[in-house]
């Protein structure tokens, strides 16, 4: 944002001297006669304002049109360039080298032709050269720099289905790990410098709860990075446009056209609603959890009183919680309870039950 800002300021300033200069000049002219009809419509005295008029609408227009003229295809063009693979810009560099040399030898003959074809004929063979060039250089690169004994690297893998971004509150929360070691994420983890650098800021929080999350999620950073069966990647990329990490993240993440995965509902949410493809933990966590129906019987131990008057609780394993209808006198007992009903909400799965005994009457 910064740096847009000040492209806006430099580009204001550049057109306004530009404009003074333009106003300046035909205000000077000895026959001004294409000024005329500006001044018998508007007044002789508008004559001596143009320089200040042209002066402010240069600004104006400087400042509206500057970041579309220089930041912003720059953050387009690093954004492209960072997702092609090194040797692919190796291979596009050698073949605009080779077809410049040899559209500069087919200048000359050209060039001998009669006037118009002998002036416009050695710019168009150039740029049709040149691209021609560049296509074969980069279709078949390989197959080219192969024959000339030179062996390029494999390919990593770059695109939407085989990398996947990590928000930060994935890294703190810990089950990514456990997650990445039973296999259900074969693709690249790619970790943004800017998710890095907000960890950081946790775990340097004066606040003791949150510099102790900051902590424990460089630590499963690190196991990851040991441990992981799949690559760990940190990417340099940065989104200049956007400010918050949250809007980085989607950025880059439709930049790249990957996946994000989190366990944050507002990032969730703001990423549907950008068609970010958003893998949840949290939904994962739910999907997995153990089905049981209306009538089936199942084990808990009640460990506390319910909300309501008589009610116990207890969890399965899992963590899904379990409301017993007159629980509460069976406080820290294990007991059977038939289940009643099952309902689904956005914190997890809740189930309702009765004890065994009492359904049986």
């Amino acid at each position: 944002m910064r740096i847009e800002i000040i492209a806006r300021i430099i580009g204001a300033v550049i057109l306004a001297f530009l404009g003074w200069r333009l106003g300046y000049s035909l205000t000077n002219q000895s026959q001004p006669a294409y000024l005329f009809g500006i001044a018998k419509l508007l007044g002789p005295s508008v004559i001596n304002w143009l320089p200040y008029l042209l002066t402010c609408l240069g600004a104006i227009v400087g400042g509206l049109v500057s970041p579309y003229l220089s930041t912003r295809p720059f953050f387009w063009i690093r954004g492209k360039i960072g997702q092609v693979p090194a040797h692919t810009l190796v291979a596009s560099l050698a073949g605009l080298i080779f077809g410049l040399i040899v559209s500069a030898l087919l200048a000359v003959p050209l060039s001998l032709l009669p006037s118009p074809l002998g002036e416009t004929l050695p710019f168009v063979a150039m740029m049709v050269v040149a691209y021609l060039s560049v296509v074969a250089m980069v279709t078949r690169g390989r197959e080219i720099f192969g024959a000339l004994g030179v062996r390029l690297p494999r390919e990593k893998a770059t695109n939407a289905e085989q990398v996947v971004l990590v928000d930060t509150s994935v890294i703190v929360d810990g089950r990514i790990a456990d997650i990445v070691q039973t296999g259900f994420i074969s693709d690249t983890i790619l970790i943004p410098r800017f998710v890095l650098n907000e960890l950081q800021h946790i775990a340097d929080s004066a606040d003791t709860l949150r510099r102790n999350r900051g902590r424990r999620g460089l630590d499963i950073l690190s196991r990851l990075q040991k441990d992981s069966r799949v690559p760990i990647r940190i990417s340099e990329v940065d989104v200049g446009e956007s400010r918050e990490v949250d809007d980085k993240l989607v950025r880059l993440a439709k930049d790249l056209h990957c996946p994000v995965i989190t366990n944050d509902y507002n990032l969730n949410r703001v990423a549907e609603l950008q068609g970010v493809k958003v893998l949840n933990i949290n939904e994962l966590a739910n999907a997995v959890k153990a089905i049981v129906l209306p009538g089936e019987t199942i084990t808990v131990h009640i460990i506390q009183e319910g909300k309501e008057l008589g009610q116990g609780v207890g969890y399965l394993d899992d963590g899904t919680m379990v409301v017993i209808e007159e629980g509460r006198r069976h406080i820290n007992e294990t007991t059977d309870v038939v289940v009643t009903r099952v309902l689904q909400t956005v914190a997890g799965r809740m189930i309702f039950a009765q004890l065994s005994d009492r359904a049986g009457r």
